[in-house]
């Protein structure tokens, strides 16, 4: 059906990254399943025996599995694609049990949250489309179909900042008061800040202004930037379906916030209004809105939110204009940046920063302000780089490259570093991973997989010392900080992609792969990949069959819902058995490694990898040249389009 290009280069020295990389794969193949034994019940659910007395909680459940459909996709186990749905299942049955869902899908909740629980989701239609198309489409029609009350198409805003499948949730808390506790407090401080006088003091919690009624009446209805990243669902509901309707939503939302950003000079706003008025309830201010600029996180939630939409929108409609939605805030906080020390900072992220700056924690370095407020920018951080990253890998552009270059030279910690830490977002090593990219960190693939083995073989440890604990409510992180599966790695070397953007993103990928022979998404079987090298025209990829006896075949797929299409590509030959050597010869000679090439036209190519082969691809691609849809290789006719 495609063409077909046979390896030919001898495999006769193994790299010690892709031994490093099946060694991984071995690795997690039996850390999830010790996880599946030890925390969960026989129909897929997390081992929990109390309640949730919140709104909160719904993700943490979910967020436990997220990745694990992400595993198969990258070619982990045949059997965990049905393991990752059945935990899907279980965890919606016991969520539906204890409140918390309604047909399925959560009642009514913040998107900065919604955003993680839906990453599972989303890497199942990825892996299964067929399966989850009916399930999926339905939760966008939430939102698309104005009839379910979240999505006003006239003021083309979202009505509420707690939005879902039960019109009846309103506002942000169901008691009297938000049920903000004192740490949270202490490390994020209060909404609406201007509520109380200078000097005033702070009031009992209970009658606090700031987290009662005041609350309910500003912050809890109208939309909130935090909302865009519900453009995840729909674009996932349009790689599933086609359906232009999704297509014209995205553009409708998406388009709205891009012209209020405009009309902000550039930086995207966090609120609006029911009547579609930026800082209709908040006495004119474009920031202070539910998880927005200035409460809880900033840019942390803003950031994620805006990259999620500006990507989707892209993607669905091929205007690249959409990702202005994130460059003139980003550009913003980084020339509102200082140089200082972690220690001095003003950072109300102590746990993420403290864990993966390691021993730079005293060396000074860019911070950039994640908040504002009525006094100006405050709660300075080293920059998010899952952002920057995610628009450049998508851009291609010079100038997003050149940021990126930019902050790197304002680093004053080494980007070549490796850690072995595991943020919640199962990411934060774009630094050493860019540095690799760009030529000057040729150790970083090893480095990073030794440290993706740290990290499972420490979870497993964690999993050991807290199996058989009745978990509180208060520690349901546990699971997520638990959960032993580790992809980051996987995914930057195997698809030359950023890890998925957390808050509800879909992934980024140079290339993918699957498994000719078993038809499957991800790679075969002793078979290891490493893209080296990503230009906006090319992409170099080299793949190693370690088996010494089996032939794998391999489909490389160009983009991560086949959007790329491929021109041409130069492969490495050996065509010279010569270096074998003659019959009484003790060793071999050294391979003649030529190059050929082929001309293509389409989004897939086979690799046949016979025996202990390797093979250098340099793929020239047009970027976004095609339609995105989860179409896989076996549904589509010769000319790549579906049948």
């Amino acid at each position: 059906m495609f063409p077909v290009i046979t390896a030919s280069v001898p495999l006769l020295e193994p790299p010690g990254w892709a031994i490093a990389q099946r060694e991984l794969f071995d690795l997690l193949d039996t850390a999830w399943r010790r996880f599946a034994r030890d925390y969960t019940g026989p129909d897929g659910r997390l081992v929990y025996r109390g309640g949730l007395t919140t709104r909160d909680g719904v993700d943490d459940f979910y967020e436990t599995f997220f990745n694990w459909p992400q595993l198969y996709l990258l070619g982990g186990s045949d059997d965990l694609l049905g393991e990752a749905e059945r935990h899907w299942e279980g965890v919606t049955r016991q969520l539906t049990e204890l409140g918390m869902l309604s047909d399925e899908y959560e009642r009514g909740y913040d998107w900065f949250h919604q955003g993680e629980s839906l990453l599972l989701l989303y890497f199942l239609c990825m892996a299964a489309p067929e399966r989850w198309r009916e399930r999926a489409v339905r939760f966008a029609e939430l939102y698309v179909d104005p009839a379910h009350g979240n999505y006003d198409p006239e003021h083309r805003v979202i009505r509420r900042p707690h939005n879902g499948s039960d019109p009846a949730r309103e506002g942000l808390f169901d008691g009297d008061s938000y049920p903000w506790l004192p740490q949270e407090a202490r490390m994020y401080g209060f909404p609406l800040e201007w509520l109380v006088p200078a000097g005033a003091g702070q009031p009992p919690a209970d009658p606090d202004p700031r987290l009662g009624e005041q609350m309910r009446r500003r912050m809890g209805v109208g939309d909130t930037a935090v909302n865009l990243a519900v453009s995840g669902l729909v674009f996932n509901a349009l790689l599933l379906s086609g359906d232009r309707r999704y297509r014209d939503w995205l553009a409708d939302y998406v388009g709205a916030w891009r012209e209020r950003a405009v009309a902000n000079g550039g930086v995207l706003p966090d609120n609006v209004a029911p009547d579609g008025t930026v800082g209709g309830l908040l006495e004119g201010r474009w920031y202070g809105g539910h998880y927005g600029w200035s409460w809880p996180h900033g840019w942390y939630s803003v950031g994620h939110a805006a990259i999620v939409a500006a990507l989707a929108a892209a993607m669905a409609t091929g205007d690249d204009g959409y990702t202005d939605l994130v460059r003139p805030a980003l550009d913003t906080i980084i020339g509102q940046g200082k140089v200082m020390a972690f220690t001095d900072a003003d950072s109300s992220l102590q746990s993420k920063w403290t864990v993966q700056l390691g021993p730079d924690v005293d060396t000074p370095t860019l911070h950039v302000p994640y908040r504002y407020g009525d006094h100006g920018w405050f709660d300075h951080n080293p920059m998010l780089m899952g952002v920057p990253a995610a628009l450049w890998h998508h851009s291609g552009s010079r100038d997003d490259r050149e940021r990126l270059e930019r902050l790197r030279a304002a680093a004053g910690h080494d980007w070549r570093t490796v850690r072995s830490f595991r943020s919640k977002e199962e990411a934060g090593h774009e630094e050493p991973w860019f540095a690799y990219l760009s030529g000057d960190n040729p150790g970083y693939p090893e480095r990073i997989l030794a440290a993706a083995q740290a990290q499972v073989r420490h979870r497993l440890a964690r999993m050991e010392r807290y199996r058989g604990l009745d978990v509180p409510e208060a520690d349901i992180h546990l699971w997520q900080q638990s959960n032993p599966v580790v992809t980051e790695a996987l995914v930057q070397l195997t698809w030359g992609g950023p890890q998925v953007v957390y808050n509800g993103g879909l992934q980024q990928a140079r290339v993918r792969y699957y498994d000719a022979n078993a038809r499957r998404p991800g790679l075969p079987p002793s078979v290891a990949a490493l893209v080296s090298r990503i230009e906006p025209e090319e992409t170099v990829v080299e793949l190693v069959n370690l088996d010494p006896l089996a032939t794998r075949s391999v489909i490389v797929q160009a983009g991560a819902f086949a959007e790329h299409h491929v021109r041409a590509a130069r492969y490495s030959v050996c065509d010279d058995p010569s270096w074998i050597g003659d019959l009484y010869d003790y060793g071999h000679r050294e391979p003649v490694v030529t190059s050929s090439s082929i001309a293509l036209d389409g989004p897939w190519l086979q690799v046949d990898l016979p025996p202990s082969t390797r093979i250098s691809l340099t793929l020239e691609l047009a970027l976004r040249a095609r339609t995105p849809s989860y179409t896989t290789p076996f549904e589509a006719t010769p000319s790549g389009e579906p049948e």
